[in-house]
Parts: C-alpha cells; structure tokens; sequence
C-alpha cells in the first residue's frame, strides 16, 4: 500500500506565535510547540511532493524542514499568511530546473493570475522569477498518478479549499462545511483542521466549533491547526477529546493513499 506524509510546516494564524510585541504565556513559552509559523503543509504522497499554500514564512519552513522538491502547490485561498510567500518558489523551480503547477479554484487563480503574472512566464537562463502553471480545478484530479480530493469550504464570504490526499485531508480558514463536502471526508483517519481562538470568529472555527466539527466527521485522529497565540499548547491539549490533539511545527503524520 502507497503512503502518504503529510508534515505541518505553520501551524499559526496569520500574526504567527510569537506575536510581535505580546508577552502572553504562549509568546513567552519556552515551549518549541508555542512556536507557530504562517499555516501550511508540505505532502509527500507517491512519486509526487506537494505543498498546500505559500505563507510567507516558506523559505524558512523548507530551511527547517530540509525539503528541496515541489512538484505542485495546492492552495486553499489568496490570504496573504497563504499565499505571499509564492515567491519563493523560485528556488524550487530553478533546483527542478522547470516549472511547478498550481491548482486550485477560480477565486484563487484568478487572484494569482493578477498578482503575480510575472511568475507565469516562461524562465529566464538565470531562473530569476518563479516558473508556474495554473490550473483551475472543480473537482478530483490526478496528478503524478496520485489521485487528488478538492473539498469545498466556506471561510466567511470566500470560497476556500480543503484538500484530501489518501485518508489525510486538510482544512484551514474554515467557517462552515457544506454538506456535500462533508461527504467526500467519508473514511479520512487523519483530520486537520482550523481552530482559530476561543472566541467565535466570523471566517474561522473556534475552539468548540472544532470540537463540533472533529465530532461529525469522525476521523480517527483530529489535529488542530491555524491556531492564534491565544490559545497555548498544553492548556488547550487538556481540554481536547479523545481523538483529539493540537498541532505544532514539524508534526508529522503518514496516511495511506
């Protein structure tokens, strides 16, 4: 059976743990697990490596990771804490000396396509710029012979993307579920999934709505991600359910494809 590894590279909302400027028990713990970049993931599932989002910490995140290959980006939406890190895909593409492919829906495509056009281009001979191929996606594809699940989600008024590979999905800035996306999480045994604050937020799930939501949907291991500086490592894994965990940088967790 093919595996899948999913490696959480940020775990943090978009002002990242430490926050600039806070002295709260989570920006001060000595805790390598309060420490929270941008949110992201990088997927290793077949022959393919894939990272969901850009977040502007990605250079440092692949430093510490030590990963040099993308073959494909999979993006959830255009946020900056997502996205503004696209950048520094460059440096993939000039080790890969070729492009890299972009999937995701029109809302984000679009953005990018406006953004960051001077990334569409074909290289330079000094591979100054990023080389990138959008595609535009609506529902399951295949990519490197590994079959790959956009799940649909509400985060506020914007239309996002979870995305599943194998039993292992993916949902960050998440308000609300639909019900046919709920559908196509049938079976997943790892679930990550956003938990903002404690408090309800317009866009995001709080922390009992993630409990809520890691309830009905079942998985067998839950791990919360896109957490703010509010919300501390141990004092929230206290209060988990069983099933139930919080995620943190460099947390890694294989699936089958």
């Amino acid at each position: 059976m093919s595996t899948v590894e999913f490696t959480i590279l940020g775990s943090g909302s978009s002002a990242g743990s430490p926050a600039i400027g806070c002295d709260c028990p989570t920006c001060t713990s000595s805790d390598a697990r309060n420490r929270r970049t941008r949110c992201s993931a990088y997927v290793r599932a077949g022959d393919a490596h894939f990272l969901i989002d850009t977040g502007p910490d990605l250079r440092p995140q692949a430093l510490r990771e030590g990963f040099t290959r993308v073959d494909a980006v999979l993006y959830t939406h255009p946020h900056a804490d997502h996205l503004n890190g696209i950048d520094d895909l460059r440096a993939f593409c000039y080790v890969r000396q070729g492009p890299i492919a972009l999937f995701g829906n029109d809302f984000t495509m679009d953005n990018i396509e406006s953004r960051f056009d001077y990334a569409l281009s074909p290289p330079s001979p000094t591979w100054d710029k990023p080389v990138l191929l959008t595609h535009r996606v609506d529902g399951p594809f295949s990519f490197m012979g590994v079959a790959v699940h956009p799940i649909p989600l509400a985060h506020g008024g914007w239309p996002c993307l979870g995305w599943r590979i194998g039993n292992v999905a993916w949902l960050t800035d998440v308000s609300d579920i639909p019900p046919a996306s709920v559908d196509l999480l049938a079976g997943v045994d790892t679930l990550f999934l956003d938990c903002l604050r404690e408090r309800p937020y317009k866009s995001h799930l709080s922390v009992e709505e993630s409990f809520m939501w890691a309830a009905r949907i079942g998985a067998r291991r839950t791990v919360l991600i896109h957490m703010t500086h509010g919300l501390e490592y141990h004092a929230l894994s206290a209060r988990c359910p069983a099933g139930v965990e919080v995620g943190y940088d460099g947390l890694k967790v294989l699936g089958s494809l």
